[in-house]
């Protein structure tokens, strides 16, 4: 086949080649090598030079895709925060891709200087800084330790940005912003201080069901009237019953309302009072009753929200879970841990923190998801749980495969799985007794190109796969082929080489 039909494969394996050299790289970020950018700029470790190449080069997919490369330290990533495009800042700010279970903070100058940016009313920006600022607020990338120390940052747009965090600061806290030397502070420590006035709420809140009206019955300060209207028209019942500003008897109402859901709701408040907990503990609803015994007074709202986390639903659909800005402390979740009921025990599997011994205990928990939230959540997580959560959690496979604790040797028995992700993971074991060569004849691409990219495969079968087009991508990233092989292909494929120095 002529070898113009197979420059696009051949770039792609190439940019992939964890074998190949710097040189051979670097010729990978010309325009003719485009085809192959992402993957070589986004999905792989890069050697030191070929990141500078990169940081500098001129045009926006190479930098974006760099941006977004899960690979790359913080620090290096970072350098594109000053960038002249917006979009390559928003590429940054959004974090790397796939995202993984938890991101990596940005270094404390990076998010301020992403933070305090100002658009340049010079020209037009296809994306705004404070565009640029949502997707970096929604990306993991802030830790909760910065957001504290915005609080009394010498940036006043930073202090500004901590007063939206009203809801979790200590009344202290309120009073340092609403003080604040800075009018543009006080301002906005004065609009979010709305949030805690039931007035203020009730002429804010939109009649119709949309983002905004669910955020504000959640979480801010509740008028009699509101709540009143709510339950004359049966609506919004299910939220009211877990702000923790909603009036206590219409909470109690709430305990008995005919919703199960509602009543459930109720139970996993942190303010209870106990005669009305023990009522909801002989509730007719098994749910209800299972949500009031599971969690004994006294409750912190933290822990509640620990507990919601998780609640009804499997670990492939919880995933990695966030860190709040108020945690629980670590020995609530070592009690968790210790609990008989799983619910508890999966509280506790996913909390990245937990001590080394409690995360060998709950790797051999009996129920599936306490294990698989340990796989998603923890740093010390065993690779044999970790290989299971992949087994069984298809959605959560993005995320495990940026693990470096998934096992990537010793998966000889998952050769002939009947899922083509299981397959591809074993094609590329480089530890098997023998090369995968009937995977090359696999009805998924994906599975072809794991199985040539092997380096258990003899180098002349590598050679020869190189011409077919359904492998020659999976054989230009095999790494036995030597720099010079490499070289050959990019010639071949149009690239310009260098020129002498």
């Amino acid at each position: 086949m002529p070898s113009s039909a197979l420059a696009e494969p051949w770039l792609r394996g190439v940019a992939a080649n964890p074998a190949a050299p710097p040189e051979v790289l670097l010729r990978l970020l010309s325009e003719q090598a485009r085809v192959a950018r992402t993957i070589l700029c986004e999905q792989r470790e890069l050697p030191a030079d070929v990141v500078e190449a990169v940081i500098a080069h001129p045009e926006r997919s190479v930098c974006s895709s760099f941006a977004r490369n899960r690979h790359a330290a913080p620090e290096q990533r970072g350098r594109l925060a000053g960038d002249p495009d917006a979009l390559v800042r928003a590429a940054l700010a959004s974090g790397p891709r796939p995202r993984p279970g938890r991101a990596e903070a940005l270094p404390d100058e990076v998010l301020e200087e992403l933070l305090t940016a100002q658009d340049d009313s010079s020209e037009d920006q296809l994306v705004t800084a404070d565009e640029i600022r949502q997707e970096l607020e929604f990306s993991g990338q802030i830790p909760q330790s910065f957001r504290r120390r915005m609080l009394d940052h010498p940036h006043p747009e930073l202090r500004s940005r901590a007063a939206g965090l009203w809801l979790w600061l200590t009344p202290g806290q309120r009073h340092a912003l609403l003080t604040d030397p800075d009018p543009a502070v006080r301002e906005a420590a004065r609009r979010n201080s709305r949030i805690l006035d039931p007035g203020a709420m009730e002429e804010d809140l939109p009649e119709r069901d949309c983002h905004h009206r669910f955020l504000l019955l959640t979480n801010y300060a509740v008028s009699r009237a509101v709540a009143e209207q709510c339950l004359a028209d049966r609506r919004d019942l299910w939220v009211l019953a877990h702000n923790p500003h909603t009036p206590g008897d219409v909470v109690t109402r709430l305990a008995r309302d005919p919703d199960p859901r509602v009543r459930e709701r109720v139970a996993g408040r942190a303010d209870l009072d106990p005669a009305l907990l023990a009522e909801l503990a002989r509730d007719p609803d098994d749910a209800v009753r299972t949500r009031a015994l599971l969690h004994p007074l006294p409750r912190t709202w933290p822990e509640c929200a620990a507990v919601d986390r998780v609640t009804g639903r499997t670990a492939e659909d919880i995933g990695a879970v966030a860190d709040m800005f108020v945690e629980p402390p670590i020995s609530w979740y070592e009690t968790c841990a210790a609990s008989a009921h799983p619910l508890l025990r999966r509280v506790a599997a996913s909390c990245s923190r937990l001590p080394e011994e409690l995360v060998h205990r709950l790797a051999d928990d009996p129920d599936a998801d306490v294990r698989h939230l340990l796989a998603l959540n923890h740093p010390l997580a065993p690779p044999a749980i970790v290989l299971d959560a992949f087994l069984a959690a298809p959605r959560r496979r993005p995320c495990l495969l940026t693990l470096p604790r998934l096992p990537r040797t010793g998966l000889q028995h998952l050769l002939d799985h009947d899922d083509p992700d299981v397959r591809a993971l074993a094609a590329a074991d480089t530890g098997l007794a023998r090369p995968p060569l009937h995977l090359l004849d696999d009805p998924e691409p994906r599975v072809r190109r794991a199985a040539a990219a092997n380096p258990l495969l003899p180098l002349s079968l590598v050679s020869s796969l190189l011409d077919t087009p359904e492998h020659a991508e999976g054989a230009a990233a095999n790494p036995r082929l030597p720099a010079e092989r490499l070289h050959e292909l990019l010639d071949l494929s149009g690239l310009p080489r260098p020129a002498a120095k």
